[in-house]
């Protein structure tokens, strides 16, 4: 068994133990990721991953730690290096990295408290990720109702209040009310938030709630009948209100707005996209109007190449030919940018190396002609891709203007 230090004192940085032994990762844990050397200590204050809270990492003996996992009570600690059997070795963590865990873990215990308080839920999942910290509980929540639980957690955090570790006989844990996610054999620890929280916990935490500095409660969603909440503390709440806050102001000079103001700035820019967005919505319309009035007349069927109609109006430029008279159309537009190298050789013989050919987008309708055959045949001669409906078909090809169009009228004739 190895002597958890950790236990003894959450703030411990440094100590000194002994290499009981020393080995190479085996197979098992290759396959979990877990590579280097395998080295169990007399002693320790590096922290396992359990309880929701990934393992610490540090310098031992001078090799890095980089990860530590607990088997039947010996910690194991994988290093990047080997170190000799019965050394006295001096180990450190990371402490800046401990310190934040242990700020988001007791901050969890304070929030979960609270939540089993005012609603009866149960905390059914906690995870201390790299980013952020999630808590899933079966019950559901809503934002007002998470704001009131974030203002009453930051309460007990400005109360300083000493955080205790105690270990109840068993006679005296039948008796206790606490919180415990699954059931625990042997003896029991307890972490105890005076007036907020009793849980059942395996990691180290902070020794004052005031050393967690800030809880924030960043997002709340529905998630497997109950609900996930998203919290921030300390030195990551305070990461992100600086995030938040240099992305503000550079909001705010985009938008020549005030500190604070963004929302009112973002809204009038909307509005303005708004009106411009209909302005051009209007001068689109117009020019499917003289696009469509461009159309010989008498032409059954029409094949129209434009490099300023793209997207929905695509389809509305198509429609306007057909309600002229027309009863096949097809409206291609090429996209910017986008070219393809393949395929020519195939269908004209040509020797490879030839110029690069246009991908174009594609709407072909009819009000009497089922043409999804003919977009069949289009995609297979133009290495294209789409389909849809009798009355229309829709999605892209790859060739030139006069090869497809060339294609398309004799096509054209052969529905005839």
């Amino acid at each position: 068994m190895t002597e958890k230090l950790f236990y003894q004192d959450s703030h411990l940085a440094a100590f000194e133990a002994r290499v009981l032994a020393c080995g190479e990762a085996d197979k098992a844990d290759q396959a979990a990721g877990r590579t280097g050397y395998r080295v169990e200590l007399d002693r320790t204050a590096f922290f396992p991953e359990g309880g929701g809270q990934y393992a610490d990492t540090g310098i031992l003996g001078g090799v890095r730690v980089t990860d530590v996992q607990e088997e039947d009570g010996r910690v194991i600690h994988f290093t990047d290096g080997p170190l000799e059997d019965g050394a006295q070795v001096e180990g450190s963590i990371d402490w800046e990295e401990r310190f934040m865990k242990m700020q988001q873990h007791t901050g969890e215990h304070i929030v979960s408290g609270l939540v089993h308080a005012r609603f009866g839920y149960d905390n059914v999942g906690f995870h201390l990720g790299s980013e952020d910290c999630t808590m899933d509980f079966n019950g559901e929540i809503t934002e007002e109702q998470l704001s009131e639980i974030e203002l009453e957690a930051n309460r007990a955090v400005w109360k300083n209040l000493k955080v205790e570790t105690i270990y109840p006989p068993r006679e005296e844990l039948a008796q206790m009310e606490y919180r415990s996610k699954i059931e625990i054999e042997g003896q029991v620890r307890i972490i105890v938030i005076p007036g907020y929280d009793r849980c059942a916990c395996c990691a180290p935490h902070v020794a004052y709630t005031g050393e967690i500095g800030v809880i924030k409660l960043t997002n709340v969603q529905r998630y497997k009948g109950g609900a996930r909440v998203t919290m921030l503390c300390g030195v990551r709440a305070l990461a992100d209100y600086a995030l938040k806050q240099r992305q503000e102001k550079e909001i705010c000079a985009m938008l020549c707005a005030k500190d604070n103001e963004t929302a009112e700035g973002v809204r009038r820019l909307k509005e303005e996209c708004s009106a411009v967005k209909y302005e051009l919505g209007e001068k689109e319309k117009k020019l499917i109007r003289y696009e469509a009035e461009r159309i010989p007349e008498g032409e059954d069927a029409v094949c129209i190449f434009t490099e300023d109609i793209k997207g929905e109006s695509m389809r509305l430029l198509m429609n306007a030919a057909l309600d002229s008279g027309h009863s096949l159309c097809a409206v291609f537009h090429p996209e910017s940018g986008s070219v393809s190298k393949a395929g020519k050789e195939k269908r004209t013989g040509e020797k490879k190396g030839a110029r690069p050919e246009k991908v174009c987008r594609y709407v072909i309708g009819s009000r009497d002609i089922d043409v999804r055959p003919l977009a069949k045949d289009l995609n297979s001669t133009f290495q294209g891709r789409g389909g849809g409906k009798a009355g229309m078909v829709q999605g892209t090809a790859v060739g030139e203007e006069d090869e497809i169009r060339k294609w398309f009228l004799e096509k054209a004739e052969e529905l005839r």
